[in-house]
């Protein structure tokens, strides 16, 4: 899982990466030469949020159903609970992180849709920044945790690969013990 996850968080990042760059290299959104860029920086804005949220929720997927199997095979080999209950708390550790991430991510987007001087619904910006530079400070927040919460994910899922592996030889000790199939 953690080869998937290193490649698909990486794209994403990348992505949300390239986004932040042409935003830096939008000069006058209001002027033709810049329109080329805005709508390059909007479609790649949104496969960047789109890619971004489906990285976290296979995280919180992988960790639902390793988490659920983990339940199972402890109640059916009487296994002890400290296993599943390092899963859980694995899982609930990353939660918050995705959580804040999506809600920036989200955040973000609104942020660049109220600084677009087309949109009908104008923002002027807020204690003494402009929409634009509102949208610059929420989408550098918004990189920066998501690359942390892809730094924590991942060492959450290299650990839960460890827990999974010891139950699956533990498993693997019981059955040829009682004689079964391994």
């Amino acid at each position: 899982m953690t080869r998937i996850f290193l490649t698909l968080a990486s794209v994403s990042t990348l992505l949300l990466l390239t986004v932040f760059g042409l935003g830096l290299n939008i000069g006058d959104p209001r002027t033709l030469e810049s329109q080329p860029l805005v709508s390059w920086h909007l479609m790649l804005a949104l496969t960047g949020l789109v890619a971004a949220t489906l990285v976290h929720a296979l995280v919180l997927t992988y960790f639902m159903g390793t988490g659920r199997w983990m339940e199972d095979v402890t109640k059916a080999y009487q296994l002890e609970s400290h296993w599943r209950i390092e899963s859980q708390r694995l899982k609930y550790g990353v939660l918050p992180w995705m959580t804040g991430c999506l809600l920036l991510l989200l955040t973000t987007i609104g942020f660049g849709a109220a600084a677009d001087p087309a949109a009908r619904l104008g923002f002027s910006g807020a204690a003494g920044l402009s929409a634009s530079t509102w949208h610059l400070l929420v989408a550098l927040v918004t990189v920066s945790l998501n690359i942390i919460a892809n730094i924590r994910e991942f060492q959450a899922l290299e650990r839960n690969g460890q827990l999974v592996s010891e139950v699956v030889a533990k498993v693997r000790e019981i059955r040829i013990a009682r004689g079964l199939p391994v």
